[in-house]
This record gives structure tokens, C-alpha cells and sequence, in this order.
């Protein structure tokens, strides 16, 4: 009689954003100030930080350089952003509003936008957005 037990591999499933952290079986709790640097939009965005994804949700504590904005552009995800320091200045549809900390911005769906840190400071900000299509959005023309 063979005594050996046929044991499955468990495939662990991979982050819909590349170079994001993605939330493994019994894993519960990060540190997104060293889980990962990752940019929040390689190819129209200057912000950076560190991502964990879940199996619906992910989050993100991202850093807005001083003076520098992100190009218009849009993601087929909502998006929440909660501001922790600095400021940042944010378009979208025809508003623009300068935010500070404790300020909440809701983007929907394909909904144009575009944000910046102010000249004197960074801006970091905690992010929150539906998984299903990773963090990156699509650069448009202004």
C-alpha cells in the first residue's frame, strides 16, 4: 500500500497590476510603506507607492512629487482618494479644487481627470478601487 498523500500545489492568484502586492491565502495584514514601490501610472502619472490587491478591492498609500501633475487620463475602475499631507490640486470635469488632508475625492468610472502636488510639499494619499482592472488607467489627449 503506498503511503504518500497526492498533494495539489497551490497556485497563488497573480496582481492585476504589475509589481503590486497581491493578498495571498491567510494573509491579513501589510505594511504599504514597505510592501512595494510601485507607480500609480507608469505612462501618465509621476505618483508612487505601495499596493496590495485583494480578490474584489485594492488599496494604495501613494506619493504625489512636489510641482509635478499627472497627465489627463482615465481607469474603467471607480476610484476613492483620501488625502493624508500636503496638498493636491485636482481637475475633473470643468472643477478644479486645491485639497488638503482629511479631504475625500470620489472619481466614477471613465470619468477624465487629472491631479498634482502643489510647488511647496509632496502630496501622499491613501486610494482605494475596484480590482477587477488593476491600478493603471489610459493616458488621453488634453
Amino acid at each position: 500500500m503506498n503511503n504518500q498523500t497526492n498533494i495539489e500545489p497551490t497556485i497563488e492568484p497573480q496582481a492585476r497590476t504589475p509589481g503590486a502586492k497581491r493578498a495571498g491565502k491567510g494573509e491579513f495584514f501589510f505594511d504599504l510603506k514597505q510592501v512595494n514601490q510601485i507607480m500609480g501610472g507608469p505612462d501618465y502619472s509621476p505618483v508612487f507607492g505601495g499596493c496590495v490587491e485583494g480578490d474584489r478591492m485594492m488599496v494604495a498609500v501613494m506619493r504625489a512629487p512636489a510641482g509635478k501633475f499627472a497627465d489627463l487620463h482615465s481607469h474603467p475602475n471607480e476610484q476613492w482618494i483620501y488625502i493624508l499631507e500636503g496638498r493636491l490640486e485636482f481637475h475633473i470635469e470643468d472643477q478644479v479644487q486645491i485639497l488638503g488632508p482629511g479631504a475625500v475625492i470620489y472619481i466614477p468610472a471613465e470619468k477624465l481627470h487629472k491631479a498634482g502636488a502643489l510647488p511647496d510639499s509632496d502630496c501622499v494619499f491613501f486610494t482605494c478601487k475596484d480590482a477587477a482592472s488593476g491600478l493603471h488607467g489610459t493616458k488621453h489627449p488634453e
